[in-house]
């Protein structure tokens, strides 16, 4: 399946992607066009797991706006998103009053890496130009046309980006 429509590769690429919900129910992209998306690989046992908090946050306030955020469960870093889905949900509902959608666990690099990361990917480099997810919680900013404006390393906290939210709200 291409993840690329030849037509506009900047705007209906993003459009045309879909990723895996929990259940083996597909969420299509094509439900985002004229959002603003906070894409974001998470798991529940890092370091960086409070940020869920700060999602949700940044999610209540501005989804009203046009903000959508989707997380990415993935085990990939260190083991620590062991759970399967149900348990993944359950821990962000209870712990982070997690209201944003959840997608299946997925791979976000290597040979089985999601669509839509390998997308991200390839339209915004992190640090050095590498092109690889670094840790858990790294962040990528779509805007309402599609266009990927922004990536960020697990170091840098929601509260941190919504002012480049905002921008582009």
């Amino acid at each position: 399946m291409s993840t690329v429509d030849s037509a506009s590769p900047s705007t209906s690429g993003f459009y045309s992607l879909k990723a895996q919900l929990p259940g083996g129910k597909e969420y299509d992209f094509e439900q985002l066009r004229g959002k603003t998306v906070l894409i974001v690989n998470t798991a529940s046992k890092c370091g960086f797991t409070p940020q869920y908090a700060g999602l949700e946050k940044l999610y209540q306030a501005h989804k009203d706006e046009g903000l959508v955020i989707l997380g990415f469960p993935c085990n990939q870093f260190g083991g620590q998103e062991p759970g399967n889905d149900e348990r993944i949900a359950e821990f962000c509902q209870l712990n982070h009053g997690v209201t944003f959608p959840l997608m299946a666990k997925t791979d976000v690099n290597g040979d089985e890496t999601n669509e839509v990361y390998k997308w991200l990917k390839s339209q915004k480099a992190g640090l050095l130009g590498l092109t690889r997810i670094k840790w858990n919680f790294e962040k990528f900013l779509v805007d309402n046309q599609g266009n990927v404006v922004g990536r960020w390393a697990s170091t840098t906290t929601p509260a941190y980006i919504e002012n480049e939210i905002k921008k582009i709200l």
